[in-house]
């Protein structure tokens, strides 16, 4: 088993991500979609917020997948507890450039996760 976790924003530019993710998915594997927030983050306090997770919602179900929805302060200990928890191979992530590639946030997400779960940085 090969459990595959996305991690997305709340930008529609997540889809392929998600999609990426689904591409990697096999047989008896599932694919889990994550979204964490920081715990002062409005997530459904506009309109926008609120269509972002509707849209969330929609593309998982249309995948098969899982979401999760989490507020934590502590986004990186709580994607690798969300990785652990859920048997996962690999964990998705994207990055827009190369800095994000190499940057701080990537950095401490390997130093969490266990070193049997592959990291992929998906560049856009």
């Amino acid at each position: 088993m090969n459990n595959i976790m996305v991690c997305v924003t709340k930008q529609k530019t997540c889809e392929r991500l998600i999609e990426y993710g689904e591409r990697l998915v096999g047989e008896n594997d599932s694919l889990l979609i994550i979204h964490v927030s920081k715990t002062d983050e409005k997530f459904l306090g506009n309109t926008k917020e609120s269509e972002a997770l509707k849209y969330l919602y929609n593309i998982a179900m249309e995948k098969s997948a899982n979401l999760i929805v989490l507020k934590s302060d502590n986004v990186q200990e709580t994607l690798a507890v969300q990785a652990r928890d859920n048997n996962i191979g690999k964990l998705i992530v994207g990055a827009s450039n190369k800095e994000e590639m190499e940057g701080d946030f990537i950095k401490k997400l390997r130093k969490k996760i266990d070193e049997k779960v592959e990291l992929v940085v998906v560049p856009s």
